[in-house]
């Protein structure tokens, strides 16, 4: 078996190099160092895997945090018999699945990677799955490069894994030494590695990255470890096998020429190159093990708004909307960054305790987590306030890649929140969360539309965004209104009082102008609307509940019966519902004012920041009647 192991991470070697030298570019050396890491790995006996069935789910996961060691990631599955050796040869070409690094199109990819720091949250979403949800004896291992562990959320994700015990986690830390511009933080000083990763609660286990007897030991080892998660730190070299690379500097993601390519072959030996690894089948279990992913029970209408007569906060909803929700959705798990007495959050931990995990002050490792738990065929519902997901907006991003099927709720929006200040204020996260490809924004006005709008997310397959605001307010709608994503309700329109069903009102009475608000500033507007009527102005109100996609139809509507449009939010103009308006509207001609967050805010009272920005019914009233 050992022979069968060298030689196969010497056919391993052979094609890093030759797909790279192909490609023109790729990482060669820091694939190298980790070869014979992940070939004793997957081909020695420890990795379980029905390779003919990556959706096993026992399946072992393997996620390469270091994703631009993608070389070695593809060159294992080919010789798995994953996938053809010749499609190796298109590694980073237009079109291949075999991407610069791991993407979805690539079907043994568990999580796309690639900026670094990330899949040790992805890994521990994973493992969480395995030990408490699905309850299934699956592995997750995760590669890690030195490098990235400059990265914080690494920390984060170490933290978590302690608290939570995950002795299924295994991460494999390749030290090589040598970064992309020269020398890590830390260089070859093992002992630095092993002192801080056990500081952090994790099982330690040192060995010579090449030595074929330790890193079998070391995987025998770290399968039996109870309790807590474990670290193989590997100390090795960086371009291993290929003289003119090894623990030299300058060759980071730098590829062989033809002719280096040639030497650095013979360097190699003789290679077998019709030698094949094989993976030691995942065990078939019970079926009664774990839920059916992507699988939920017939969802019925939710009808407990109707209990809310009094003013509530969104937020307080949500919390409310969670509970109803989760026998209708029994793969829902609730992540909240220890505010979940203010996202009201722990309404679903106080009575579905096994759904729900604390992610503690870390947003960055709650997303990376959120990731792992929808690659498993969860529906992950992450909260904290709105600000704090900008710290995690890499997560977010390379979510998307991911195709993660997570739900982010932040409250505490915009300057509405009062005395807490600046610091606590979400008014970067509509233009955060509509630059994401494919994703829905939502900002529900009340408690009625925030449960109604909490539904569509759940049954939405993507990510979803859902603003929460922080002060109780009046209910608008009836319980039985219907809301949808793309959709939005016109409020008053003309002379008439009321048209929450979401038809315009008289028809008689052309309205003046168009007030498009959504959340807490659909409140202003409705007392712009009454005051405006005592004057004879009659103006059309939208409450814009789906920010994206928009409702095109009802603002091309405005855009043609009405002079004028008026957007108002509590939220910077950057990137948010003013721009989205004019966007939709830029060939209508319709003159678009909008009113946001102008000036930089600070602590007071709701009503006076409403006021200084310029966002309240007051300013709303002034404008149109400039116009």
């Amino acid at each position: 078996m050992k022979n069968t192991i060298s030689q196969l991470a010497k056919l391993i070697r052979h094609h890093i190099l030759t797909m790279t030298t192909t490609a023109g570019s790729g990482h060669p050396s820091s694939s190298l160092s980790a070869t014979d890491l992940m070939t004793t790995l997957m081909f020695g006996g420890f990795f379980q895997y029905d390779i003919k069935n990556p959706e096993h789910p026992n399946n072992d996961r393997l996620i390469f945090s270091k994703g631009h060691a993608s070389p070695l990631f593809y060159a294992l599955w080919a010789i798995a018999g994953g996938i053809p050796t010749d499609e190796l040869n298109t590694l980073r070409k237009f079109g291949s699945r075999l991407e610069g690094h791991p993407t979805m199109k690539f079907p043994f990819t568990e999580a796309a990677t690639g900026s670094l720091g990330q899949g040790l949250s992805i890994g521990v979403g994973m493992a969480l799955n395995a030990k408490y949800l699905d309850k299934l004896p699956y592995k997750t291992y995760v590669l890690l490069g030195d490098s990235e562990l400059a990265e914080g959320s690494n920390w984060e994700a170490m933290m978590s894994a302690a608290h939570y015990k995950l002795d299924n986690l295994i991460a494999i830390v390749d030290v090589n030494r040598l970064g992309q511009r020269g020398q890590t933080m830390f260089g070859y000083d093992i002992k630095n590695y092993k002192k801080k990763i056990e500081a952090f609660g994790w099982k330690t286990i040192v060995i010579d990255g090449h030595n074929p007897k330790q890193i079998d030991k070391a995987f025998a080892q770290a399968a039996k470890v109870k309790g807590q998660p474990v670290a193989i730190i590997a100390k090795t070299t960086k371009g291993k096998g290929v003289k003119c690379m090894e623990n030299k500097e300058g060759w980071h993601g730098k590829t062989l020429n033809a002719t280096e390519l040639q030497t650095a072959l013979k360097d190699l030996g003789e290679v077998d190159l019709n030698l094949q690894g094989e993976i030691k089948k995942t065990k078939n279990l019970p079926s009664s093990f774990g839920l059916q992913r992507g699988k939920v029970k017939p969802f019925a209408e939710i009808d407990s708004a109707q209990m809310y007569a009094e003013p509530l906060a969104t937020r307080a909803a949500y919390g409310h909307a969670l509970v109803e929700m989760f026998p209708h959705f029994p793969n829902m798990v609730v992540l909240d960054a220890e505010v979940s007495n203010s996202t009201f959050a722990e309404q679903f931990k106080k009575q579905y305790p096994k759904h729900f995990f604390e992610m503690f002050i870390a947003e960055q490792n709650m997303v990376g987590v959120a990731i792992g738990l929808a690659r498993r065929g969860k529906i992950p519902f992450v909260s904290t306030f709105a600000a704090f997901f900008t710290r995690a907006a890499d997560q977010i991003r390379m979510a998307r890649h991911s195709n993660a099927n997570i739900k982010l709720i932040g409250s505490h929006c915009g300057v509405s929140i009062g005395e807490d200040g600046a610091s606590q204020m979400g008014l970067e996260d509509i233009a955060l969360f509509r630059a994401i490809p494919d994703s829905v924004v939502l900002y529900p006005a009340d408690h009625v539309s925030e449960e109604k709008l909490s539904i569509c997310a759940a049954e939405h397959n993507g990510m979803v965004y859902l603003r929460t605001t922080r002060a109780a307010v009046a209910p608008i709608y009836q319980p039985n209104q219907t809301f949808k994503i793309g959709g939005s309700h016109t409020l008053r329109s003309g002379s008439t009082h009321s048209a929450s069903s979401g038809q315009a009102g008289s028809p008689q009475t052309k309205d003046d102008v168009t007030i498009i608000a959504a959340g807490i500033t659909v409140y202003e507007a409705l007392k712009a609307y009454e005051e405006l009527k005592k004057q004879n102005i009659f103006a059309r109100v939208i409450d814009l509940y789906s920010i994206k996609p928009l409702d095109f139809e009802t603002l091309k509507k405005a855009a043609a019966e009405t002079k004028c449009i008026i957007t108002v939010e509590d939220h910077y103009p950057e990137g948010g519902i003013g721009e989205a308006v004019t966007a939709a509207l830029s060939t209508t001609g319709i003159k678009i004012i909008s009113l946001a967050v102008k000036k930089l805010p600070m602590s007071g009272k709701p009503n006076e920041l409403l006021a200084y920005e310029e966002i309240n019914a007051a300013a709303i009233i002034a404008t149109i009647k400039s116009i």
